[in-house]
Formats: C-alpha cells, sequence, structure tokens
C-alpha cells in the first residue's frame, strides 16, 4: 500500500507519502504546498491540482487519507467565515484528489488520527507547548527512528529582532499532521 496523508488549509497544505511495501521499513515523502501569496480558492485549487499530479507522477498512491474540516469553533481561532471557508476548500481538495488518484479519499478526524498513533499531548494549563509544537516532536522522533534521516526545511530570517536566525519553515508543521493522517490511515504498528 502506497498512502497520501494530506492536511489541508488555504495557506498551506502538507503532504505525506508513506510507502508501506515493506512494512518492517516504510518509505516516506513529506511536503507541503504554499498558498499564502495565491489570491483566491480557485488559483489555490490549481496550484493544489498541479502539485497533486506531480505526487501521482512519482507514487503510485493506493489509499488518500485527508485530516477531515473542524466540526466546530476553537475559542479565539475560528470563526464562522473561517469555518465555511476552510470546508470549502476542503471539498475543493478532496475532489481534485479523487479526480487525479481516481480513489475516493477516506477523512480521519485529527484527534482520533492521534491517538491511534500514539501521541500524548499535554494541554497548555498542565504546562504543554503549542499542540503543533508537540505533534511535530512526535513526528521528528519517529522519523529519526527509522531509517528515514529527513532534514526538515528551514529557512534563515533576514530582518527583524531574530535576522540571521534558522527556523523551521511554517509548512514543516502541516507535513508533520501529514504524517499523523498517513500513519493512522495506514494500520502500520512501528
Amino acid at each position: 500500500m502506497v498512502l497520501l496523508g494530506l492536511d489541508i488549509s488555504t495557506s498551506c497544505t502538507g503532504w505525506c507519502v508513506l510507502d508501506c511495501n515493506d512494512p518492517s521499513a516504510p518509505k516516506v515523502n513529506l511536503g507541503y504546498i504554499s498558498l499564502q501569496k495565491l489570491p483566491t480558492s480557485y488559483s489555490k485549487a490549481r496550484c493544489v491540482a498541479d502539485a497533486l499530479q506531480e505526487i501521482k507522477n512519482h507514487h503510485s498512491v493506493t489509499k488518500i487519507c485527508i485530516e477531515e474540516n473542524l466540526q466546530s469553533f476553537r475559542t479565539g481561532l475560528s470563526s464562522a467565515k473561517t469555518l465555511a471557508a476552510l470546508a470549502r476548500f476542503n471539498g475543493i481538495v478532496s475532489y481534485l484528489s479523487e479526480q487525479v488518484f481516481e480513489i475516493a479519499p477516506e477523512f480521519l478526524n485529527v484527534n482520533s488520527a492521534r491517538r491511534s498513533v500514539g501521541i500524548t499531548l499535554v494541554r497548555k494549563k498542565d504546562g504543554g507547548r503549542p499542540t503543533k509544537e508537540q505533534v511535530f516532536d512526535w513526528v521528528s522522533k519517529e522519523m529519526s527512528d527509522t531509517d528515514n534521516q529527513y532534514q526538515w526545511p528551514v529557512k534563515t530570517l533576514k530582518s527583524g529582532p531574530r535576522k540571521g536566525k534558522t527556523i523551521l519553515e511554517p509548512g514543516c508543521y502541516d507535513m508533520a499532521d501529514a504524517f499523523v493522517i498517513a500513519r493512522a490511515g495506514s494500520n502500520i504498528e512501528q
């Protein structure tokens, strides 16, 4: 099985191709599609469609898993307008995925996916760091525990008080989420 996991948003869509044909050493390919600078949902959709076609050209995907879109408001984060835009874009990309790969995608709840792969989050009120950082750390450890010596994309800041500092590309967190969705969909215990 070669599984494509997608973490879809209107600013950045993370993807993970998990090749499970050798269960003792699955191969992982990660990436993200930056959409921040594109002005409309249609231009973003075209960009994602092109990226999906490129993934298809390099991988024989047999299963697609997509992070289910948010179902409820999160205090301070999601307005009705934001939820509607995310749901609409999730639907567009889900449709494009089916069109490109000719495979109906499966949708996974992010919290269920995290639990199924063994991620235990420490809540902020209990001293935990932001969820995205905890998930990223878990994925980084999983990647280092295999033969996948993955180098996360980084960038060097060009201005501001942290000028010259090298940090992770923001898309790394979307890539990590896509990895979790792919792992949860693969039913592989590592």
